[in-house]
């Protein structure tokens, strides 16, 4: 599995590019097509991708779904994707996925918060109880907020055996709304701490892959997602064939 924050095809190499590279994040400007090549290629390696800040299709990316595109540059059979926010028509921002195996239901969510427009994207692959299911979501930057969407989840996935979140947290595994998280979901905490943010030099774990306690996780990687802010987040799963029964 892999979980890419892809800046919309963005490139932000330094703190500075913040200021003066503003213009690219609401302009079609920049070489965002060569951006999503890349993030194509690496997310093609793997079966179930999720993307945050990929756009769905404003003037920034030239109008291109990227989604879709990554889909069709990574040899992947199904995607989906959650539009949450729109600027004025100008940006927008929706989170994505891909997948080389077929979903038997993909639902969106709006998430609670203080501003609207976080929402978390869930796909259920294999019938039952035991099904997988794979949520993808991009938290808030506030503390309170962010509590509030994790006990959303938390309601969504519960005491699942075979469940899988994963997205940009904009927090660190030892925060307590993280930790509620655990105690209430059989999710469980990484193994060790990857850095991720800021992709020219990471000093935080903000991206994470969270699986539950019936699923056996590998090593996790980060990986250049292009020239996005963060670093793509690579995990291998180790899914019961019960979990993916149709």
């Amino acid at each position: 599995m892999l979980s890419a924050n892809i800046q919309a095809g963005s490139s932000t190499r330094r703190y500075s590019d913040y200021a003066t590279r503003s213009w690219s994040h609401v302009l079609p400007a920049g070489n965002k097509r060569g951006a999503l090549d890349v993030i194509a290629r690496v997310a093609g390696e793997h079966d179930i991708v999720g993307l945050n800040e990929s756009d769905p299709g404003s003037l920034r990316s030239g109008f291109t779904n990227q989604t879709h595109y990554l889909a069709q540059r990574g040899g992947f059979d199904y995607w989906s994707h959650q539009p949450n926010r729109s600027v004025g028509g100008v940006a927008s921002s929706a989170n994505g996925l891909l997948s080389k195996l077929e979903p038997i239901e993909v639902t969106d969510h709006a998430l609670p918060g203080r501003i609207a427009g976080r929402g978390v994207l869930l796909a259920r692959f294999g019938e039952g109880d035991l099904g997988l299911l794979v949520a993808i979501a991009h938290l808030s930057l506030g503390k309170q907020s962010r509590a509030s969407q994790l006990s959303f989840i938390a309601e969504l996935l519960h005491d699942h055996p075979h469940a899988v979140l994963m997205g940009d947290f904009n927090a660190p595994i030892d925060r307590p709304e993280m930790q509620q998280l655990f105690r209430q979901t059989r999710l469980q905490p990484p193994a060790c701490e990857v850095l991720t943010f800021p992709a020219w030099r990471p000093t935080r774990a903000i991206d994470h892959i969270l699986a539950s306690d019936g699923l056996v996780c590998a090593e996790a990687l980060a990986l250049p997602a292009a020239w996005s802010d963060h670093l793509a987040l690579s995990m291998d799963l180790d899914i019961p064939g019960e979990a993916l029964q149709r």
